[in-house]
């Protein structure tokens, strides 16, 4: 069964797992999931829903998933307790230039012990020498999944070691992969696995529950305006991303998802309109928070800004609010852009995004990171239009690819490849 055939099955209701003839006569598959940690991040959060989905609708898919996950990070984090009550077992087993001899034993291990028909690993080229260690062990399927942009895995690379390291992994992804897999068309582009030399190339997007997403935006507002103690008619600006990480942006250094250009925004469109509110929804170094807590104060606007920690119900806050601003320099592809547009939140994206987040057109406009003037000019705009149809936006998100349903169902039908392999 292809990703596309499956795909066709889902449009006429995106919400209801689809019934498979095949499913009461195909053994369960077993699949080892390979991430660092289970943080909040958007593959991980995507892997929590893959779980969930593959337990709930054992019966309903094409194949039957069981999955485990060996986290190279060697230590727990904030999914751990939540994969394990869904049914995965959990390896801790460091992978870094100072073990690989290690980690190697442990790995051809666990891959032998667990008999896998599928090895699914989300660390790029990183994924490339995780097979040449486990090559005699390895499962059928082997894919390697890219999430992130290339400038993130580029500034990474800041040694002659890790830079060979990437080139070897690269390279054995050629020879050892069976799948090469990527959240978008410009992930898949930008790390060059466009080549015939890679096979089975193909985008899988991550996926979420919209329905997660839908409410009532009155309520909502009201709400988010109550627990501030500001006005029912604030705008309500919302920032969602890690507030840690780095990256170059116009020769000036910023964290990941860039904050600093998203205060700068708010601090314009404070000056213009005392209305205007900003919701910080991000987790990572609290130094990092502390210093831009100290960094608006100094400005002389903390008393319009809420720093949220990553417990903030995030699904609500984009009911309730009236703009999301995504200042990234560099994305995979922006699931946080997909998400608010199952809220019906209009958003103001950096022109880095990948288009290809664009599930309502009307919802999502892009900008170059260069002047906060414009941006504070067109978020302001954004904040005085017409509130969308939330339950239409949302059911357009729920019939795309980023749907859990449809999602899953895609890597369903590739782990099935492995059915005969």
């Amino acid at each position: 069964m292809s990703a596309t055939a499956v795909s066709k099955r889902l449009e006429g209701n995106a919400s209801v797992a689809p019934t498979s003839p095949l499913a009461s006569t195909q053994r369960e598959l077993r699949v080892l999931q390979v991430f660092s940690v289970l943080s909040v991040g958007g593959a991980e959060t995507w892997l929590m829903s893959l779980l969930k989905y593959f337990n709930e609708f054992a019966e309903a898919l094409p194949v039957k998933v069981k999955c485990d996950i060996l986290l190279t990070g060697g230590e727990p984090s904030v999914f751990d307790e939540e994969a394990k009550a869904l049914g995965a077992d959990l390896f801790y087993v460091p992978f870094s230039r100072k073990n690989p001899i290690r980690f190697m034993r442990q790995f051809r291990r666990i891959l032998a012990a667990g008999q896998y028909d599928v090895i699914h690993d989300h660390q790029d080229y990183v994924a490339g020498l995780h097979f040449l260690m486990g090559l005699g062990s390895l499962p059928p399927i082997r894919i390697a999944h890219v999430h992130s942009a290339l400038r993130h895995r580029s500034n990474y690379a800041n040694d002659w070691v890790r830079a060979i390291s990437m080139s070897l992994g690269r390279r054995m992804l050629r020879r050892l992969a069976t799948n090469v897999l990527g959240t978008s068309r410009q992930a898949i582009d930008e790390y060059g696995f466009r080549s015939p030399e890679y096979r089975g190339v193909s985008v899988v997007n991550c996926g979420f529950d919209p329905r997660k997403l839908a409410g009532d935006y009155q309520n909502e507002h009201a709400e988010i305006c109550r627990r501030f103690g500001w006005d029912d008619a604030a705008k309500i600006i919302l920032f969602v991303g890690r507030l840690d990480g780095s990256a170059l942006v116009n020769g000036r250094a910023v964290s990941q998802k860039n904050l600093e250009f998203a205060l700068e925004i708010a601090k314009e469109c404070f000056a213009r309109d005392e209305k205007v509110r900003l919701l910080v929804a991000g987790s990572g170094d609290p130094e990092r928070e502390k210093e831009f807590r100290a960094l608006v104060n100094e400005w002389g606007i903390g008393e319009r800004i809420q720093f949220l920690r990553e417990s903030a119900d995030v699904p609500k806050l984009m009911i309730g609010s009236d703009v999301l601003l995504f200042t990234s320099p560099a994305e995979g592809l922006g699931m946080v852009v997909v998400e608010a547009q199952a809220a019906g939140l209009p958003v103001l994206a950096s022109d880095a995004t990948p288009r290809e987040c664009v599930v309502v057109p009307e919802l999502v406009e892009f900008l170059p990171l260069t002047d906060s003037n414009d941006w504070a000019r067109q978020t302001l705009q954004l904040l005085g239009r017409a509130y969308p149809n939330l339950s239409e936006c949302n059911a357009a998100v729920r019939r795309s690819p980023f749907s859990i349903e449809n999602s899953a169902m895609s890597l369903a039908a590739i782990y099935g490849e492995g059915r005969n392999a």
